[in-house]
């Protein structure tokens, strides 16, 4: 974890609650990042109602491009060509949208022949939902918030897109991702992940969606597959994200860690240059459920582990033990099918390819492992030949049985040999875990909220290390876009304090808060380093929505490449701490 100098505190008596502290920090945002920023290079972050572009799959999720498709609305439905109103359906009924050579054909009730348009297509039902005619999820019609746009991904093909609030897509999210009998606070936690994780930059599929609704991104069934206690969860977590050193985590999680959560390092590869193990964070470093448990990166110690039932978080998972057993010919010909898929990951070395032959086994070997237990490097030997290979997906696939993955990577195999002691003729397997064990466990929340009555911030810090919970950093600038942001979020604890970064020297913030407005006069610079800054507004949170509206007087368009970034805290760091 970073630890911040304070080089200085000072105390300014004008402010909301009649304070503001401002501590002297080194300037924390790259100069290219805030330049960015301000020319508008980063307006994701200044919206003041977040929405989400989600690539809509058909039902088993194999394609995200249709030659056609029928849609309804629940309500009466608009339909816009780029924007310009061009039909109206009644509530049920149904529009065919065919493309031939770029162009859509509209086939409405009314209309005998198709209008033709160049779209993208605009679908909106007002008071209503959106539907696609034979579409389901968890066994439902689909139905979708928000408003549906039909993209061009080439001549014959396009994208079903969904653009929808972030507090709405998460109600479709949530429940899906996490069983609701997790409880509350275990649902609020997987809220902020969830929340974390689409808002978060990343690279895109494809230019006409931010993420999809399968495994591929998270899981995403729509309005009909709400549930009351998951939507409660997504309001009173309203806008709540984690940061770590003042920028949003990659909020990683997985169904069990199996006691043992790993680094995101060892599980992780470099998605650019496949550097494995690839450089670490640290708010998802290896952490044992039970802080006396020593670390597992040898083979006696995860042997010891993984063939037992120790306390745990995850206890209550079918996944938190599991075993599998392959009689050696069978392993040798599961691995001679898997090999080459895996092989050109390029976690396989040397490489096997279609057509080699793998000898007899003689041994699987383990050669490295992380504090968790999971396989970091391992060996398939034969009689002829060593096969070295990495990274936890790559070994999962590897070993399936019966067609299936391995559940995770924390695992430890025995080498059986017949009674000569020569040849290889059983191999057993021993793990724990179901995913790859980085970041938040959802068994483990869910038991955590339900048996400790934990809170779900001090869930979340159990898994994510030095984190802050607080709305999504924001920037305030001249830019005509950036000039006035609104932001709506759920203060759990009734507290909250903006934090500023006044590198750019600005005076003066202008905060209206639940419709109490002040002006907050800014200090410039200190010692030679610029302001980091805080004022506490709790005096003015409510139970429920909060809404705080920014701008700056300060900010006009002489003030070109000037800004201030700013989020609001809403749990103290003190109280984000959780000790087994």
């Amino acid at each position: 974890m970073k630890i911040l100098k304070i080089l200085a505190l000072s105390l300014i008596t004008i402010t909301l609650s009649g304070k503001l502290s401002c501590s002297a920090y080194n300037a924390y945002i790259p100069e290219a990042t805030m330049k960015a920023a301000l020319e508008g290079g980063l307006n994701d972050e200044i919206s003041s109602d977040q929405t989400v572009r989600v690539g809509i799959g058909n039902n088993n999720f194999s394609t995200y491009q249709y030659s056609e498709i029928t849609i309804y609305g629940t309500g009466d439905t608009k339909i816009f060509d780029n924007g310009v109103p061009v039909a109206d359906l009644n509530a049920q009924q149904t529009v065919k949208i065919k493309i031939n050579d770029g162009t859509f054909n509209i086939y409405t009730p009314e209309n005998n022949s198709p209008e033709q348009l160049n779209g993208p297509i605009q679908i909106k039902s007002l008071y209503g939902l959106l539907g696609v005619s034979g579409l389901k999820r968890a066994g439902k019609p689909a139905l979708y918030h928000g408003t549906f746009e039909l993209v061009k991904a080439n001549n014959s093909k396009f994208n079903l897109v969904n653009i929808i609030d972030v507090e709405d897509y998460l109600k479709g999210v949530v429940p899906n991702e996490m069983p609701v009998d997790f409880g509350l606070e275990a649902l609020k936690a997987q809220c902020v992940a969830a929340r974390n994780y689409v808002l978060s930059p990343r690279v895109k599929s494809s230019p006409n969606y931010d993420v999809v609704d399968s495994v591929a991104s998270q899981v995403y069934f729509g309005a009909n597959t709400e549930k009351p206690l998951a939507t409660q969860a997504v309001q009173e977590t309203e806008g709540i994200v984690a940061l770590y050193d003042r920028e949003l985590i990659l909020a990683q999680y997985s169904s069990t860690a199996g006691g043992y959560t790993e680094s995101f390092a060892n599980a992780f590869s470099d998605p650019k240059t496949k550097e494995f193990p690839s450089h670490g964070k640290p708010y998802l470093v290896a952490k044992p459920d039970i802080i006396s448990q020593t670390p597992l990166n040898t083979e006696e110690a995860a042997k010891s582990y993984y063939k037992s039932r120790p306390d745990s978080y995850d206890i209550r998972s079918p996944y938190f033990r599991w075993q599998r057993e392959w009689k050696s010919d069978e392993l040798r010909d599961v691995l001679q099918n898997n090999l080459p898929a895996q092989s050109a990951t390029g976690f396989v070395k040397p490489t096997f390819k279609k057509g080699d032959k793998l000898d007899d086994l003689t041994a699987i070997t383990v050669k490295k492992r992380g504090n968790s237990g999971k396989i970091i490097e391992m060996e398939i030997v034969t009689k002829s030949q060593t096969y070295k290979v990495y990274k936890e997906l790559v070994i999962r696939r590897l070993f399936t049985k019966n067609g299936k993955a391995l559940p995770s990577a924390n695992v430890v195999f025995e080498n059986i040999t017949d009674e000569t002691g020569e040849n290889l003729s059983l191999i057993k397997a021993y793990g724990g875990g179901f995913g790859h064990g980085v970041g938040m466990s959802q068994y483990g929340a869910g038991f955590m909220g339900k048996e400790l009555h934990l809170t779900f911030d001090k869930i979340l810090k159990h898994y994510y290390d030095g984190i802050s919970l607080t709305t999504k950093p924001v920037i305030l600038s001249c830019d005509l876009n950036q000039q006035h942001i609104t932001q709506k979020f759920y203060a759990p604890k009734k507290y909250a304090k903006i934090i500023i970064d006044n590198k750019y020297g600005i005076s003066k913030l202008k905060v209206e808060i639940n419709g109490h407005e002040k002006i907050i006069e800014l200090p410039k610079e200190f010692l030679g380093y610029k302001r980091y800054c805080e004022t506490d507004i709790s005096r003015h949170i409510k139970t429920g929505e909060n809404i705080i509206k920014f701008s700056s007087p300060d900010l006009s368009e002489s003030s070109v490449n000037k800004g201030l970034r700013l989020y609001v805290e809403l749990v103290k760091k003190d109280d984000n701490k959780y000790i087994w």
